[in-house]
């Protein structure tokens, strides 16, 4: 396994724990979304700075990358709300469609275009992903404003993304995740403020919620997942960041009782393999595409 790919496993760990986080209504969705953002830039700014290494070669790029941290934030804010005013399931379910948005924005846009395999692993990854969930959970969507925000979160998502990738052939991981992550803070905090939600006034238990986010879930995860970005492709790494529904489902169970059924285990299985199909190197025919019927038979 690359480091790359190591990389990408230990993201994808980080951010499994997110959902159940918010899920716990510790702090209003907004300023949740600002604190694990200023968390990480607390730490991100001053070392960039001290070490040398905030280096982005041109002006162009570096406002390429507040535009990535405007789009994350936006994401994040949204998918926090999404959660916080819908099921779990519901949420991830709908914002997880991101790689189709990302495959599709990758071949309008990305040198390296999705694959054969790419395609077949999603459509694989997706209907694993809504067995694990349940199928009654896409049948009876509610179209309320939760529905509207886990949608826009995957969009979100997809953009930042193709934003990133594309930013990430000529800056470095360091730099990159530094300013984006900076600017998100400035943007949810500047958000929190004008729509009036609390900065303070937490439990001991909603700061600990707060900090863990902050390291764990942005600070880490992202620096990983960044990595695993600048040398990936965009499409592989955002399907397989649909591994999270499977390792949010173990945590949820580990930790607040969450039911795991028969069906979900199906479900995470078919979604891994969904996975696997993508980074499978060998072309996968497409049945009966070779056949060729004679005459006479």
């Amino acid at each position: 396994m690359t480091k790359p790919r190591i990389a990408l496993v230990l993201g994808i760990i980080c951010i499994s724990i997110f959902p159940i986080l918010v899920k716990l209504k510790l702090a209003p969705a907004i300023v949740s979304a600002f604190y694990r953002m200023a968390i990480a830039a607390s730490i991100l700014v001053p070392f960039a700075l001290l070490s040398g290494k905030f280096k982005i070669p041109s002006i162009k790029l570096f406002l390429l990358t507040m535009v990535c941290g405007t789009i994350f934030a936006l994401d994040v804010a949204v998918w926090n709300i999404a959660i916080q005013e819908s099921t779990a399931t519901q949420a991830t379910l709908l914002t997880n469609l991101s790689p189709v948005w990302v495959g599709i924005g990758a071949f309008f846009f990305l040198k390296n275009k999705p694959t054969r395999n790419f395609w077949i692993g999603t459509v694989i990854a997706i209907f694993g992903m809504i067995t694990l969930v349940g199928f009654h959970f896409f049948v009876n969507l509610d179209f309320n404003l939760a529905f509207i925000f886990a949608i826009l979160s995957g969009v979100f998502y997809a953009i930042y993304m193709l934003v990133s990738k594309f930013v990430l052939y000529d800056v470095e991981v360091l730099p990159f995740i530094t300013l984006s992550t900076f600017t998100s803070a400035v943007f949810l905090g500047v958000l929190s403020f004008f729509i009036n939600e609390p900065f303070t006034g937490f439990t001991e238990m909603g700061w600990i919620s707060l900090l863990i986010q902050g390291l764990v879930c942005q600070l880490a995860a992202w620096l990983l997942l960044g990595y695993a970005t600048k040398h990936m492709r965009a499409t592989r790494v955002s399907v397989s960041l649909l591994g999270q529904a499977v390792l949010t489902t173990i945590f949820a169970w580990l930790f607040i009782n969450e039911t795991v059924t028969f069906q979900m285990i199906i479900g995470g299985i078919i979604l891994l393999f969904g996975i696997w199909v993508t980074f499978y190197s060998k072309k996968i025919p497409i049945i009966g595409k070779e056949i060729k019927i004679e005459k006479g038979v």
